[in-house]
């Protein structure tokens, strides 16, 4: 399986507003519940106002379009980088499901992966 790593700093914050993020930029998730509204997007993208915000994050993604029968994808690789002492934060579309990492253990998390037989790309 393939792991294409994000080329960008990524920021994982909370705005009050959906109306404070620049829906006309590249890369963003927006999660919204009763209770916050979510945004991982690249930190030069972050809103100005956010309410609390978390930078340092890199991540790839799953290559590749995952059909929804597949089962325990996310579980395996979010294994293998737990048990190396790896935290994360995933985030999944309708194709595929992307993983962040703390910068400091990126360099780690791929090594970690490409031991397990992943393919870095």
């Amino acid at each position: 399986m393939e792991l294409k790593i994000l080329d960008c700093d990524l920021t994982v914050c909370k705005v009050a507003s959906v109306y404070d993020i620049d829906l006309k930029r590249n890369l963003f998730f927006i999660g919204k519940t009763d209770e916050e509204i979510s945004l991982v997007c690249q930190t030069e993208d972050t809103p100005s106002h956010t309410i609390e915000r978390d930078d340092g994050w890199k991540g790839f993604r799953i290559q590749g379009v995952l059909d929804f029968s597949l089962i325990g994808i996310l579980s395996k690789l979010s294994a293998i980088l737990a048990e190396n002492k790896i935290g994360i934060f995933a985030v999944s579309t309708y194709n595929t499901d992307y993983i962040l990492v703390k910068s400091d253990n990126f360099a780690k998390s791929l090594s970690v992966l490409s031991e397990a037989g992943y393919q870095i790309i």
